[in-house]
């Protein structure tokens, strides 16, 4: 008897000892699987086991057990009843980890929206769009390489082709469809970039103008300009390592407020030389949007009502973290078509069927290569400037998003070509096929 007990005695302190070294890494690990699951059942409105069979089924994730509370609009991640984690859903702002237990009945102001029916064809409405059959489009070998992104190992999820404003072709993976909300990742930062060109083209805000932190003031930060946060050059220190405890997987899953983590790093370089590629900036300039604005409900409409609503991209949801900040690294969900509106409206050059929400000048400047990135980043969106897809036009520019989360925009072809899934994929093949189906 006495060995037993110093075998669960040993044992126990075993698991203490891994429990503790590990504790980070299990915050972290619990903390993903339960904001996931919790978006994907509240806001996307997929089933529990639909979400563990197909969200969380990679690893480490799925060492997690997750549970889901309907009434209470909340769901609960344990990794092997070591710990746990809770996210719950706030209407209006999607799901949020909790860090302690009032965050759980916590009040909070949502954005007002004007979401009225608009049953005009797609894409200036939801109706129907035209039935239009294009003479230069090869309509079998569209299907072909649509058929080919689909392929299994490629998990996608959906793909809408748009040409001259028409769908020309659109396909889902079983357990979606054109009204499946999907997360956009960090496509969400080509999102904020736009709201920064509305309110330049409104006359709010400048890019070039310093960066307005108070806390930058006293030392060489403050030379910091919104322009080298919008381009990720600011110069500032920061980890972008989702393998691993880093400042992003920290900031995402342990942070009450996500816009002040870039804000306290140092420099390890200078302002407009050194690029990084950084979502706790983007989550800055989320912060110094807020700060555009008088209170904190005309911060939440405005990104809705002078963008996103405008265009009717009435499916989308942004989520906001605990300090009620929209987190514009990582988290915008909407359909497939409406993410395709938002490639419509750049391909339009910012203007919505007549109505001009930003200038053609925002579209150059955000597709201006950023220096030190190698041509291959602007300001919040990603370039093919250097042929990084050698069969693609180097006019092309794209919203980028974790697992290949795609809006590519071709100005030259008057496409949008938009994609979702759970891996990367051979995105050259894939638009080259593209192209190549049109005459």
């Amino acid at each position: 008897m006495k060995i037993f007990k110093r075998i669960l005695l040993l044992f126990a302190v075993v698991i203490t000892i891994l429990v503790v070294y590990n504790y980070s890494k299990l915050n972290i690990l619990a903390g993903y699987s339960a904001k996931n699951t919790a978006s994907a059942v509240f806001i996307a409105e997929r089933t529990l086991a639909f979400t563990d069979r197909t969200d969380n089924n990679f690893s480490p994730v799925n060492l997690a057990s997750n549970t889901i509370d309907l009434e209470k609009k909340r769901a609960t991640s344990s990794v092997f009843g070591l710990l746990t984690r809770k996210a719950v859903f706030r209407e209006g702002l999607g799901s949020v980890l909790t860090l302690d237990e009032k965050d759980e009945t916590a009040k909070y102001i949502v954005p007002k929206r004007v979401t009225m029916s608009n049953t005009a064809p797609y894409p200036y409405g939801n109706g129907m769009q035209k039935d239009t059959l294009f003479s230069t489009i090869n309509y079998q070998k569209l299907n072909i390489v649509m058929d080919s992104v689909f392929e299994k190992k490629n998990k996608t999820r959906a793909v809408i082709v748009l040409y001259k404003d028409q769908i020309i072709s659109e396909k889902y993976a079983e357990g979606f469809h054109n009204k499946s909300k999907i997360l956009g990742w960090s496509m969400t930062k080509s999102i904020l970039s736009t709201v920064f060109g509305v309110l330049q083209y409104q006359g709010k805000i400048n890019v070039q103008d310093k960066a307005p932190i108070a806390s930058w003031q006293k030392d060489a930060r403050k030379e910091i300009t919104i322009h080298n946060l919008l381009q990720m050059n600011s110069g500032l220190a920061w980890d972008e390592n989702y393998d691993e405890i880093s400042d992003v997987t920290k900031m995402l899953f342990l942070e009450r407020d996500m816009t002040k983590m870039q804000e306290n790093k140092p420099f390890i370089g200078a302002p407009n030389e050194t690029w990084n590629y950084s979502s706790g900036t983007t989550n800055l300039l989320s912060g110094i949007l807020r700060g555009q604005f008088k209170t904190h409900q005309a911060y939440l409409d405005f990104w809705y009502a002078d963008f996103i609503d405008k265009i009717g991209m009435h499916s989308m949801v942004l989520e906001a973290d605990l300090s009620g900040n929209y987190v514009a690294s990582s988290y915008a969900w909407a359909t497939a078509r409406d993410w395709g509106k938002f490639g419509l409206l750049y391909l339009h050059n910012g203007n919505w069927n007549g109505t001009q929400l930003f200038s053609k000048d925002w579209v150059d400047y955000i597709t201006t290569p950023t220096p030190t990135s190698n041509g291959t980043y602007g300001a919040q969106f990603w370039l093919n400037t250097k042929n990084l897809f050698k069969d693609v036009p180097k006019n092309m520019y794209f919203a980028d998003g974790y697992h290949g989360q795609r809006v590519y925009v071709l100005p030259s072809q008057e496409m949008v070509i938009v994609r979702f899934g759970l891996s990367n994929f051979d995105e050259n093949e894939f638009l080259k096929g593209v192209l190549e189906s049109v005459k």
